[in-house]
C-alpha cells in the first residue's frame, strides 16, 4: 500500500514568491514543485498531484495562485483537487494575504508577521498583524470548505518590504514552513527515529 505524500500548499505563485519558496524549501530540506508556480497557476490539480508523487521525498511544497480572481480561479481549483486527493496528506496551507477586494477570506490558526513573530490574528499583505482572525487573499476562500490541519497566515511572500527577500534567506516563509512541520506527524516520525537510536 502506497504511503500518502506529505504536502504543504502555499497560496501564491508569482516570480517573487517562487524564488522565496524555493529558497525556504531548500532551508527546511523539502522538495519544491517549481512547475506549480505561476500567476495564475499554469497546471491542473491532477498534473500537480502527478508531480507530487514523483518527488523524491517529503515534505513536498506546491504553489497555487488565482492572480486576483475573485471567484474560483485556477489556483483554488488546483488547491481543492490536491487537498481532496486520496494519496495526499496535506500538513497545512500557508494562506497569503493580498489586497484583492470582494473576497470572504479564511480564518487562520495563527500567522507569522513580517518580523517573524507568531500571532493568533491574521496579517495583511505587508505582514502586519490585523485585529481579525480572517485573512483576506485571492486564493484562500475555498479553504473555508476544506478540512486541513493548519492554516497559517503570512504577508506577500518574498516581499514584505524586503523582510522576506530570498537574498536574505526568505526567513518569513521559511518560519511558516518550519512551524507546520514542527506541529505535524512528519516531525513526530523524525523524532521517533532519533529516539530509537538511543
Amino acid at each position: 500500500m502506497n504511503k500518502k505524500r506529505k504536502v504543504i500548499i502555499v497560496t501564491d505563485g508569482d516570480s517573487f514568491a517562487q524564488r522565496a519558496v524555493e529558497r525556504a524549501v531548500h532551508n527546511i530540506g523539502g522538495r519544491c514543485i517549481s512547475r506549480s508556480a505561476g500567476n495564475p497557476t499554469p497546471l491542473k490539480g491532477s498534473e500537480i498531484v502527478k508531480l507530487i508523487k514523483e518527488a523524491k521525498y517529503d515534505p513536498v511544497v506546491v504553489m497555487v495562485d488565482d492572480r486576483g480572481h475573485q471567484r474560483m480561479g485556477k489556483g483554488e481549483d488546483a488547491l481543492k483537487k490536491i487537498i481532496f486527493h486520496p494519496d495526499i496528506d496535506v500538513l497545512g496551507v500557508i494562506a497569503v494575504a493580498s489586497n484583492t477586494q470582494f473576497v470572504n477570506g479564511v480564518e487562520v490558526d495563527f500567522s507569522i508577521t513580517c518580523d517573524g513573530n507568531i500571532v493568533e490574528e491574521a496579517v495583511n499583505k505587508d505582514g502586519v498583524k490585523t485585529n481579525d482572525k480572517i485573512l483576506y487573499g485571492d486564493t484562500v476562500d475555498v479553504l473555508r470548505n476544506c478540512d486541513v490541519p493548519l492554516i497559517v497566515g503570512i504577508g506577500d511572500i518574498g516581499k514584505m518590504n524586503g523582510k522576506d527577500d530570498c537574498e536574505i534567506g526568505a526567513p518569513i516563509i521559511t518560519k511558516a514552513l518550519e512551524e507546520i512541520i514542527s506541529r505535524s506527524e512528519i516531525n513526530n516520525e523524525i523524532n521517533k527515529k532519533v529516539a530509537r537510536k538511543y
